[in-house]
């Protein structure tokens, strides 16, 4: 089918259109943090303040914050990527009795919101002692990522070549050597976005970490965020830069993943 000359510019001024809508909040966030903080800073320094991001990272106390931000990923993202790809291998490369069940029931992670449960999972937490700890943060996340990485990698899994798999067990492989020497790379961009977008929603998440330390001995970058907002209710220019701040880390890993993430959200479409 031939498209019009019209039809192909009436495609980029919507397309356009939309980028702008998407990326004026971005902009305006950026042309914030730049920008001089009292009247008088405008007198001195260049055209962009760099000063606004020391100030921020000093008075929002985000060094601690992003560090605990830094190890909750970390623990969430190792465990649940490990989780995920060895139960999407056990749903998408075998059948066994009640096997569908028990894929429903991981399933339930998605599709529960974080909301319905969090009240019963912190009083579960607290009688177990791990309160106010990195555990109470990153376990409950790990459930949740390991939920929809179960279904990610179920999927890949699903619509790997067969042939390679029976020739790797003709050659004698295991279920542990075709699993991550056959079937893994072969997965590989499929497993960066998932890491990637597991990363991101952790990073993000700001629920959990709010309930499960109540005493805020652990407070993670978006909630030093928002307390930051509560001490600069006027400072717009500290609290953008802060913002930066607190985004910047998901946006550089996306940036240095982006082509294996575009690769695995082609590659790694949803194939029943």
């Amino acid at each position: 089918m031939r498209v019009s000359a019209g039809e192909r510019t009436a495609n980029y001024v919507i397309l356009i259109a939309f980028a702008a809508v998407a990326l004026a909040p971005i902009v305006t966030i950026l042309v914030t943090a730049f920008s001089p903080e009292t009247p008088a800073d405008a007198q001195t320094g260049g055209p962009l303040h760099w000063e606004n991001f020391a100030r921020a990272w000093e008075q929002g106390r985000f060094s601690e914050y992003m560090w605990n931000s830094v190890v909750v990923a970390l623990i969430v993202v190792s465990l649940a990527t490990v989780l995920s790809v060895m139960a999407g291998y056990a749903f998408g490369a075998f059948e066994f009795a009640g096997s569908q069940v028990i894929f429903y029931v991981f399933l339930l992670g998605i599709m529960v919101p974080t909301e319905a449960i969090v009240v019963p999972l912190f009083f579960d937490l607290r009688y177990l002692g791990l309160t106010d700890t990195v555990w109470a943060i990153s376990l409950p996340q790990v459930a949740q990522s390991v939920a929809f990485g179960t279904f990610w990698m179920r999927a890949t899994f699903r619509g790997a070549n067969r042939s390679i798999i029976e020739a790797a067990r003709l050659d004698g492989a295991g279920h542990h050597r075709v699993l991550w020497q056959v079937l893994v790379p072969v997965a590989r961009p499929a497993m960066v976005t998932m890491i990637l977008l597991m990363f991101m929603w952790t990073w993000n998440e700001f629920l959990i970490p709010l309930v499960m330390s109540p005493t805020a001995q652990l407070r993670t970058a978006p909630l030093g965020l928002a307390l930051f907002q509560g001490q600069y209710v006027q400072g717009t220019t500290l609290l953008a830069a802060g913002a930066v701040l607190v985004a910047l880390p998901v946006v550089v890993l996306y940036l240095f993943l982006q082509r294996h993430f575009i690769a695995g959200m082609l590659s790694g479409a949803v194939r029943e």
